[in-house]
């Protein structure tokens, strides 16, 4: 007598359930077997879910047993089109598309091909390139209605760029209404293989995305064609433009030759990748090998100059353009209007701009926000209005000079007139950069970012606007917490208001989610190399000169009248005499005084800070300017402070 189990109740039952419950968890290759084993001893392997369950196991990838597919696939009485194209697929991935082309005219017997047996068969011959053969199977896509399925109108592309007919395989490619990278890849590799460099580049370039296949169908192309060193060039640009510039400089010391086109791909591609510093040595190595630099050369060193913010070497290259008689009416005169600008030297380039003959837009737009970010408000608006009045048409980076220089000076009613202006007479959207006051805002028609939030407290803590500042705090911190800046504002305007358990819990704040507050640091450029100082500096070489000077420079502004505003210092220090100390030992007063003792009289002293300057550091080097008698440019975090004569560009508003 047969002992009840439930095993035993559900082979008598539910036969199919049990084993379809293994089936489904089963995952390698042994287990499969072995439950094929069990199906065809317990009789239950002719159930239709079973059969197609095992077919697709040994299908699988993972599997990829053709062997005991094909054996399990001869065993079903009655196949499902499904069915067909799974044992198919699996010809094809064995390498077997001699055989899968076999099985699809045994298949038209018995079914229509639908849109998923198309791209495997169409795939085969593409393998084989059975040109003939894909042409018959194209007429049948045609017949049954699928011309316009994307994959099986990728297959086609592939098929007739791999057997030489890029024509065929462009008329399919023209037609597909979403065009993925295999497609983009496979009339690539059409175009390569007919020798036809002109058109592959070109679909090179038009394809919105590419990887690994595609540089090397480009490379190999050119290559095959003769065309070693557009190769040579070719990985070299894409490598730079994936960020990875240390094969790109590999690749660059291997190749034999060089040409104009590979020093500007180098050169190019360090300035956008931020490598500055390698851009300019790169440019120096190209003169040495007396290669004349285009205008797309001088445009990547204008543009390196001004990521290094080095105004020397900036000089240094604007006179080279005027000793080979460069031309500075198109691109090459609005970078260097603009490298001009961010390195300090906004009479330079207000010179530039005045030498250019026939000003284009570039340039205009380059000057205006040039003179903004100085805070030469009254020169900005002005040629602002002489650029609208020749008929040159702003645009919004243009306006966002104009609001910008309205903003530095404190010309709320000009701001707004320029505003409203960019809206309803020349039609343009604002974006975020536009906005800055805390009523404008609110009534922004998109979310404020961190930008616009971080501007507000800005603001509020220039006018110690203790509650400004910290609605802008919170709504900036709710936004994006990792924004150390924010914190270190608020921070600031606690200490200056003298709200010391406040400046306690921010920092408190900043330690528990890992923010640090950067380092005051200064830096001025002498004779081609940066000095760096920071707070309370006495490691630069010339430490004891320095410090002779600041007590020189206290005595005078003493003299002067100045009276230390210690409510600057940032620190909890009770005595004031301390305060002074802490004062007198920030970074830019460091800086100013090695310029005094390194520069000649009466020339500009430039200094770069990252932080915002302090207002005593800024009523201080208003005396200074007027005491030594020098201009002393000063561009903090936000702006450039242009001191002279004991005033500032700025209006003592920033």
């Amino acid at each position: 007598m047969q002992t009840l189990t439930l095993s035993n109740i559900l082979h008598q039952h539910f036969p199919d359930a049990l084993h379809f419950s293994l089936l489904k968890s089963s995952k390698t290759h042994q287990e499969t077997q072995q439950l094929h084993a069990f199906s065809l001893k317990t009789g239950v392997f002719s159930h239709p879910s079973l059969s197609s369950r095992l077919l697709s196991l040994y299908a699988d990838p993972n599997i990829n047993n053709l062997r005991y597919a094909r054996s399990v696939f001869d065993r079903i009485q009655h196949p499902s089109l499904v069915l067909w194209n799974i044992i198919l697929k699996c010809y094809i991935q064995n390498q077997q598309s001699h055989e899968a082309i076999s099985l699809f005219v045994l298949l038209l017997g018995h079914f229509p091909p639908d849109e998923f047996t198309f791209p495997c068969v169409i795939k085969a011959c593409a393998k084989l390139t059975a040109l003939k053969e894909g042409k018959q199977i194209h007429g049948l896509v045609l017949k049954l209605g699928f011309g316009l399925d994307k994959f099986v109108q990728a297959s086609l592309v592939y098929l007739y760029s791999k057997c030489g007919k890029i024509g065929s395989g462009y008329a399919v490619f023209d037609q597909m209404d979403e065009k993925d990278l295999v497609s983009w890849n496979s009339l690539l590799d059409g175009y390569a293989r007919c020798g036809e460099v002109k058109a592959a580049m070109k679909v090179f370039d038009e394809m919105p995305e590419k990887d690994c296949f595609s540089w090397t169908v480009l490379i190999y192309g050119l290559a095959k064609c003769g065309e070693e060193l557009v190769s040579w060039n070719t990985m070299i640009n894409g490598y730079m433009k994936a960020g990875d510039t240390n094969s790109a400089c590999k690749l660059f010391d291997q190749m034999p030759t060089r040409n104009l086109i590979t020093w500007n791909s180098m050169i190019g591609g360090f300035k956008l990748n931020l490598r500055f510093l390698e851009a300019l040595e790169m440019f120096e190595r190209m003169l040495e090998e007396e290669f004349r630099p285009t205008h797309a050369t001088l445009v990547s060193v204008i543009s390196a100059v001004s990521g290094l913010a080095s105004f020397g070497t900036g000089r240094l290259i604007h006179s080279y353009t005027v000793k080979n008689g460069i031309e500075l009416d198109g691109v090459v005169g609005t970078v260097l209007i603009e490298m001009y600008s961010k390195c300090g030297g906004i009479d330079s380039a207000v010179t530039v701009f005045r030498t250019i003959s026939h000003k284009k837009f570039g340039h205009w737009t380059a000057i205006i926000v040039g003179l903004s970010i100085h805070g030469m408000a009254d020169h900005a608006l002005k040629l602002f209005l002489e650029m609208r009045r020749i008929g040159v048409k702003p645009n919004a980076i243009t306006f966002v000079g104009v609001l910008n220089a309205c903003g530095h000076v404190g010309l709320i009613n000009d701001g707004h007139k320029y505003f409203n202006m960019m809206i309803n007479e020349y039609g343009i959207k604002p974006a975020i950069e536009h906005y800055e006051a805390k009523d404008i805002i609110e009534e922004m028609p998109m979310r404020p970012n961190k930008v616009i939030w971080m501007t507000l407290l800005s603001g509020a803590r220039n006018h110690r606007n203790t509650k400004i500042g910290e609605y802008a705090a919170q709504h900036l911190i709710e936004l994006a917490p990792e924004t150390t800046g924010g914190y270190v504002v608020l921070s600031n305007m606690y200490a200056v208001a003298g709200e010391w358990e406040k400046v306690s819990e921010v920092r408190e704040m900043m330690k528990k989610r890992g923010l640090r507050k950067d380092s005051g640091c200064s830096s001025i450029e002498h004779k081609g190399m940066v000095h760096n100082f920071i707070v309370g500096d006495k490691s630069h070489p010339q430490t004891k000169e320095i410090y002779s000077k600041l007590a020189e420079m206290r005595e005078k502004l003493k003299l002067a009248g100045h009276v230390p505003d210690t409510s600057q210092v940032l620190l909890y220090i009770e005595e004031e005499e301390e305060k002074e100390a802490e004062l007198e030992n920030h970074s830019e007063r460091l800086a100013i005084a090695f310029g005094l003792i390194n520069t000649e009289a009466g020339c500009p002293i430039r200094i770069m800070k990252n932080l915002r300057v302090c207002s005593d550091c800024h009523s201080v080097t208003k005396l200074l300017s007027k005491i030594y008698r020098r201009e002393i440019i000063v561009r903090d975090n936000s702006r450039f402070h242009h001191f002279k004569d004991g005033l500032c560009s700025c209006k003592d508003f920033w």
